[in-house]
């Protein structure tokens, strides 16, 4: 059986949780403009220096596959990675051991 619990946000809980949420998604696009410039850059010097050894694209995919994580949880596709699922897991686990202690007194 599971425990639907509401979580009721007063307004400053729920102003902070929206200044988090923005930071995080400013903080995302900090990194996919950093991503973008750097990989350009390391093209750009890559076919200059040695086109016949071809190595930029090392940093596009492992640093692309970091920007693409970064994405899904700032922009929650998969929720168990967002901190406002950790936030209810943490009060339903508080609630279960409420009640067990409640039930065993």
């Amino acid at each position: 059986m599971g425990v639907i619990m509401e979580i009721n946000y007063n307004e400053e809980d729920r102003y902070y949780l929206a200044k988090k949420k923005v930071e995080n998604i400013k903080g995302f696009y900090g990194n996919l403009i950093s991503y973008i410039g750097v990989n350009i850059f390391l093209i750009f010097i890559n076919l200059y220096t040695t086109p016949n050894h071809l190595w930029f694209y090392w940093p596009l995919i492992w640093w692309g596959l970091g920007v693409v994580f970064h994405g899904l949880k700032v922009f929650e596709v998969f929720p168990v990675l967002g901190k406002d699922w950790e936030e209810r897991k943490i009060k339903e686990i508080m609630e279960k051991e409420k009640e067990n202690r409640n039930k065993w007194q």
